[in-house]
C-alpha cells in the first residue's frame, strides 16, 4: 500500500526554526571555543570596514548642513527647482564649508604648534641652565656649612643626565619601530580618510535609494504591521542618535568659540590651539572639557604657571556653564539618560573603542535604553499593570485596579509617561 506524502506547514515551520536554532548555537559554540581567532577576525573585519563606517559617520554629520542648504537656501531663497541640481550643489557646498573651516583653523594652528615646539626647546635650555646652577648652589651650601654632608645629594643630581641618557638609549630600540609603525598607520589613516570622504559623498547622493531599499527589505520580511512598527522605531532611534550627535557638535563649537574669546580677553597664549582641543574633546559628555584641559594646562605651565591657573579656572567655569545651561538648552532631553547611565556609557565606550567610543557610547546606550523601555511598556500594556507613585519616595508600586480596555489604555499611557519622567532609564 502506497502512502502519499502530504506537506504540513506547521511541521515545516518548526523544522526551519529548529535548523536555524541549531546553526546559531553551533556558531556560538565555535566562536567561544576559538575566541582568539574570533578576535583576530573581528579586528581584521573592523579594519576593512573602518573607511565605510567613518564615511557613514561623516555623511551623518554633514547631512543636516546639506539638507539646510538644499531646502532653506537653494529651494526657498533662490527658488531653484531641479532637485538633482539642488542636491549636488548642496552637498558640494557642505563639503566646501567644512573643509574650508578645517583648512582655516590649520592655517592659524600650525604656526602656533611650531611656536610651541620652539617654546619647549627653550624650556629644555632653561632646564639645563637651572641644572648647572643647582649643582653650583649645592657646592656653595656645602662650603658654607662644612658639617653638612651634601655629597650624596650632589652625586644624585649629577647623575641625572646619565640616568636620562640611559633611559633614552634603552628605549631607542622600541622608539624606532614605534616611529615606523606610526608612519605606516598615518599613511593608512590618510588613505582611509580619503576613502571615507568618497563613501560619505556617495551615501549622501544615494540617501533616498538606501532608505527606500531598506524599507522595502523590512516590509518584505516582516509584513505591513510589523514593518510599520520597525520603521517607526528606527525613525525614533535615528532621532535620538542624530539629535545627540548634531546637538553636541553645535554645543562643542559654541564652547570652543567661547573658550577662544575668553582666552584672548584674558591674554592667554596659544588661544586658538587650546580652544580647538577643548571644543573637540567637549564632544565627550561630562569629562570632555577636563580631558581637553590637560594638554592646555601642560602647555601653559611651560610658559608661565600663572597662565595655567587662570586657564584651569576658566575651564571649570565653562564646564559649569555648559552642563547647567548651554547643554540642556541645545540637547534638551535628546538622550533621556540619567547621569549614571551616561557615565556608564562613556566608561564602557572608552574601554571598547577609545575616544570615539566615549563619544558614541552615549547615543548608542540611549538608543538601547529607548528600545528596552519600549519593550517594557509593551509588556506592561499587554499585562494591564498600572503603577502608582509614592509622593514621599517617588518610588512606584503596582496599583490594584479593574478597568475596561479603553479606560486602561488611557491610564497606562499616563502612568508610564509619569514614571518615565520621574526617573526611568
Amino acid at each position: 500500500m502506497k502512502h502519499k506524502f502530504t506537506r504540513n506547514n506547521n511541521y515545516y515551520t518548526i523544522c526551519i526554526y529548529a535548523i536555524f536554532t541549531i546553526l546559531i548555537v553551533a556558531m556560538g559554540i565555535k566562536i567561544i571555543i576559538n575566541w582568539n581567532e574570533t578576535l583576530d577576525f573581528m579586528s581584521t573585519l573592523m579594519g576593512v570596514l573602518t573607511p565605510f563606517l567613518a564615511g557613514l559617520l561623516i555623511a551623518y554629520l554633514i547631512n543636516p548642513i546639506a539638507k539646510f542648504i538644499n531646502e532653506k537656501i537653494l529651494k526657498k531663497a533662490f527658488r531653484i527647482k531641479p532637485k538633482t541640481f539642488r542636491k549636488v550643489i548642496s552637498i558640494l557646498l557642505s563639503y566646501i564649508i567644512i573643509f574650508g573651516l578645517i583648512s582655516t583653523m590649520l592655517f592659524y594652528i600650525i604656526p602656533q604648534v611650531a611656536d610651541t615646539l620652539s617654546q619647549i626647546a627653550t624650556f629644555v635650555d632653561t632646564a639645563q641652565t637651572g641644572y648647572n646652577k643647582l649643582l653650583v648652589e649645592i657646592k656653595e651650601i656645602e662650603a658654607k656649612n662644612p658639617n653638612w654632608d651634601l655629597g650624596p645629594v650632589y652625586d644624585f643630581v649629577k647623575d641625572i643626565p646619565n640616568v636620562v641618557g640611559k633611559f633614552i638609549t634603552e628605549s631607542l630600540p622600541q622608539i624606532v619601530p614605534t616611529i615606523f609603525t606610526t608612519s605606516v598607520s598615518l599613511i593608512s589613516g590618510v588613505i582611509n580618510a580619503v576613502i571615507a570622504i568618497i563613501v560619505s559623498i556617495y551615501m549622501l547622493i544615494d540617501k533616498p535609494h538606501l532608505i527606500n531599499n531598506s524599507k522595502k527589505f523590512v516590509y518584505s520580511v516582516f509584513g505591513d504591521k510589523k514593518g510599520d512598527r520597525i520603521v517607526t522605531t528606527a525613525s525614533e532611534c535615528n532621532r535620538i542618535f542624530g539629535g545627540f550627535i548634531i546637538g553636541k557638535m553645535f554645543d562643542s563649537i559654541i564652547i570652543g568659540f567661547i573658550c577662544w574669546i575668553a582666552m584672548i580677553a584674558l591674554d592667554l597664549p596659544y588661544a586658538l590651539v587650546i580652544s580647538v582641543v577643548v571644543g573637540v574633546t567637549n564632544m565627550i559628555p561630562y569629562f570632555g572639557p577636563f580631558i581637553g584641559a590637560i594638554p592646555g594646562v601642560l602647555l601653559l605651565i611651560i610658559v608661565d604657571l600663572k597662565y595655567a591657573v587662570i586657564f584651569t579656572v576658566l575651564i571649570i567655569i565653562l564646564q559649569q556653564f555648559d552642563g547647567l545651561y548651554l547643554g540642556p538648552k541645545i540637547l534638551g532631553e535628546s538622550t533621556g539618560l540619567r547621569p549614571i547611565w551616561i557615565i556608564f556609557a562613556i566608561t564602557v565606550g572608552g574601554w571598547l573603542a577609545g575616544v570615539i567610543g566615549m563619544f558614541l557610547g552615549v547615543p548608542v546606550v540611549a538608543v538601547i535604553a529607548y528600545l528596552l523601555e519600549k519593550q517594557v511598556n509593551k509588556k506592561l500594556i499587554k499585562r494591564k499593570i498600572v503603577f502608582e507613585v509614592d509622593e514621599e519616595t517617588d518610588i512606584i508600586s503596582r496599583e490594584d485596579m479593574i478597568v475596561d480596555e479603553t479606560e486602561y489604555q488611557v491610564i497606562i499611557r499616563e502612568e508610564i509617561k509619569e514614571t518615565s519622567d520621574q526617573g526611568n532609564v
